[in-house]
């Protein structure tokens, strides 16, 4: 029963124009444990609705110098878009990456804004869920920082939800296995414009 239901998810997946194939349960080899990392640098928590995470978000986006990636499952949040679109207008390198099925299920997605505003993005279609909420910023520098947590980039991850914000700067070992991992992803996405 489980195949057949999987052959039809990727029928459908192929009939509906998808160029990647979808997740499925052992369709990725599992490496072993990656190697530890070797702890430096600052650590930062949030917690709302209690702290301002989207306020240190923003402020970790104007810090940026050279380039912000970001990976983002549900993107509605205008002080972060806005954020993006500055750092864009001064120079630095902007990218995105968001899951599909969110960016196109509702009307509030910040996506199309970041589009127009010239910032690349791409549409990750492989997995049942593209579920990170990362952002590298200025990975292969002393000034490297990672932004991670539970926390979407969306008004209620702010305001309504019990979220969780991780910032860790000055790690540029973390930063760059965190960008490694944002290539990965990127190299079997699809960009916006084509959907």
């Amino acid at each position: 029963m489980r195949r057949a239901l999987l052959g039809l998810a990727l029928l459908y997946a192929c009939t509906a124009g998808a160029q990647i194939p979808v997740w499925a349960p052992g369709s990725f080899p599992v490496s072993q444990a990656p190697p530890a990392l070797p702890a430096q640098g600052t650590v930062q928590v949030a917690f709302t609705p209690w702290d301002n995470a989207e306020g240190l978000i923003a402020d970790g986006i104007r810090r940026a110098k050279h380039q912000i990636l970001v990976q983002a499952f549900s993107f509605t949040s205008r002080t972060l878009a806005n954020a993006l679109m500055a750092a864009k207008k001064r120079g630095v390198d902007v990218q995105v990456m968001a899951d599909r099925e969110q960016t196109f299920s509702g009307e509030a997605s910040r996506i199309p804004e970041l589009v127009q505003a010239g910032i690349p993005v791409m549409l990750e279609l492989r997995y049942q869920s593209a579920h990170n909420k990362v952002m590298v910023i200025d990975a292969g520098t002393a000034d490297a920082a990672v932004i991670t947590g539970s926390y979407n980039w969306t008004y209620a991850a702010q305001y309504k939800n019990a979220e969780n914000v991780l910032i860790l700067r000055h790690n540029p070992d973390i930063a760059n296995a965190y960008a490694a991992n944002w290539r990965r992803h990127f190299a079997e996405a699809l960009p916006y414009a084509a959907q």
